[in-house]
């Protein structure tokens, strides 16, 4: 059984930092690529950042120069640290497994980010 659990969301002022996990089982960590997500009421749900198996990561321009994503193989882990939040970026933020070249892809239950300024 797949299970994707994150945790470190919640409440945190405009300028903070926050630092979200994400913990894995039931995959092969290291094969899949990670990714974060966020969504908003209404809104689709949005990439803000991505790290491949091999390590390649990407960023939503919003979100560039402000989060980090990170991944420790060993503890099957994935992470987002996020600098410099602002309002814009409260959402729930949701991580997500999938491996290249196959059906494989998973979501976590989603972490509540709320930013006040």
């Amino acid at each position: 059984q797949v299970q994707l659990v994150e945790s470190g969301g919640g409440l945190v002022q405009a300028g903070g930092s926050l630092r979200l996990s994400c913990a894995a089982s039931g995959i092969i960590f290291s094969y899949n690529d990670m990714g974060w997500y966020r969504q908003v009421p209404e809104k689709q749900r949005e990439l803000v950042a991505r790290i491949t198996s091999g390590g390649s990561r990407n960023y939503a321009d919003s979100v560039l120069g402000r989060f980090t994503i990170s991944r420790d193989n060993a503890k099957n882990t994935v992470y987002l640290q996020m600098n410099s939040l602002k309002p814009e970026d409260k959402a729930v933020y949701y991580c997500n497994a999938n491996r290249r070249g196959y059906y494989d892809n998973y979501w976590g239950q989603g972490t509540q980010v709320t930013v006040y300024s």
